[in-house]
């Protein structure tokens, strides 16, 4: 348990607040990293589907779940900024429970997830070019050229690539929400808040589901190897934060209307899971030609490889931040709690970094021939259920203590939200472990 002292010291050892830097749209980044990683293909399909089930009706719920995703990576960014500690060290002033649970969290989850991202990366791959190579090879190439672009390139080539990728997504779907052409005035009459019969499930999924995974807790080591690492960066990190994810909810509103458009209108149901994006892709062909279905199925794939470099760079260097604090931690050493831009690129050549890059990439490849064990579903959907309600209240917890500076602490407006978003993540929590195959 920490004591009183542990908690001061951050606070104590942080300097003086430096004078405001200049906030600059050039300099935006890290929040498109995040936004990038967090969409990924079950984004789509969970959006897709909601759209052909109540048409326009929860475009709502797709903009109040932007808000709590700018609302969780701005503190986590504001967390980064003010203490110049890592969102990890934070934890771990709240008492080895938090050690505990990541370490669990982390391995069971990565092991799933990376078999998951790979499959879903190499499905769009297996439509564009069918017959060519089997679905499990297209799955490796991909989980393997991750292993190889991560382990070779720093953070300044990462982030270049997530923009590109990530326009490439936005472009795609911006397009065929176009090509659809929109109901303008069902979209306007959207945004007003309703819940139709039977809509709950779907109404918290795009809530809380589009762009929050874990990945929204590497925001801050993001922000901090941008090179952004004391509270002079604050404004900048808001600007690059809010135009990511109204990015993000311009990105989930044109799939909603793709979703009401070409499914809901025509009564089109979608398979579940990623196998429902092929079956968009063929819709696509037979109402638009093939141009149209190979650039959506272009689009898939950059939504779910963004996802997968994402993952393995982001978790990866949380991997490795955590292991770093557990040895000090070990050695009863001293260590500094200014971050910097040099502190993420030694993390970036660490070995444990690499280690949780190699175990994201080889050991799940087990699961593209074999179905995934029960109980590991079980642990696995539980484990993942809890980790964003985790993010929330520790973030609640963490930002309104002496841990933080006290200009830099949470307002009404900070707390709202944030404990908005960490009820709406337990009821999702609670509703997806009353899912789970007991």
């Amino acid at each position: 348990m920490a004591t009183e002292d542990s908690k001061t010291a951050g606070a104590a050892s942080t300097p003086a607040t430096p004078p405001a830097r200049k906030s600059s749209w050039k300099m935006i980044g890290p929040g498109i990293v995040v936004a990038a990683t967090g969409v990924g293909a079950g984004d789509l399909v969970s959006t897709l589907i909601a759209g052909s089930k109540y048409g326009y009706t929860l475009l709502w719920a797709a903009v109040i779940g932007c808000i709590v995703k700018i609302a969780l990576a701005e503190a986590t960014g504001r967390w980064h900024l003010a203490t110049g500690r890592t969102l990890f060290d934070g934890w771990r002033t709240l008492g080895r429970w938090t050690t505990i649970y990541f370490a669990v969290y982390v391995v069971i989850w990565g092991f799933v997830y990376g078999g998951t991202a790979m499959s879903s990366s190499g499905l769009p791959l297996a439509a564009l070019f069918p017959g060519v190579l089997s679905l499990k090879a297209w799955a490796i190439i991909c989980g393997l050229s991750g292993l190889v672009f991560v382990w070779f390139n720093r953070y300044a080539v990462f982030e270049k690539v997530m923009t590109v990728l990530i326009g490439v997504m936005f472009v795609v779907v911006v397009y065929l929400a176009i090509r659809v052409t929109p109901d303008v005035g069902a979209t306007f009459a959207g945004l007003v808040p309703v819940l139709p019969e039977g809509s709950v499930i779907y109404t918290l999924g795009l809530v809380g589901g589009v762009g929050g995974t874990i990945t929204l807790a590497a925001y801050g080591y993001w922000v901090n190897a941008k090179g952004w690492t004391d509270s002079s960066w604050m404004k900048m990190m808001r600007l690059d934060n809010r135009v990511a994810y109204i990015t993000t909810g311009i990105f989930v509103v044109a799939m909603l209307i793709v979703g009401a458009e070409l499914l809901h209108a025509g009564r089109i149901a979608l398979a579940e899971g990623d196998q429902g994006l092929i079956d968009l892709g063929k819709i696509l062909e037979d109402r638009f030609g093939t141009f149209t279905a190979n650039l959506f199925l272009v689009g898939f794939f950059a939504a779910s490889y963004t996802s997968l470099i994402g993952v393995w760079q982001g978790v990866s260097l949380m991997f490795a931040d955590f292991v770093e604090r557990i040895q000090a931690a070990r050695k009863g050493a001293e260590q500094s709690h200014t971050e910097t831009a040099e502190a993420t690129v030694r993390r970036e050549r660490s070995m444990p970094f690499r280690l949780y890059v190699l175990w994201l990439t080889f050991p799940p490849m087990t699961l593209l021939w074999l179905e995934q064990p029960f109980g590991l579903v079980i642990v696995y959907g539980a484990l993942g259920a809890f980790f964003m309600p985790f993010l929330a209240l520790t973030l609640i917890w963490l930002l309104n203590s002496s841990r933080t500076p006290r200009e830099w602490r949470n307002g009404i407006v900070s707390n709202v939200l944030l404990a908005a978003s960490g009820l709406l993540f337990i009821a999702l929590c609670v509703q997806q472990v009353r899912e789970l195959p007991w």
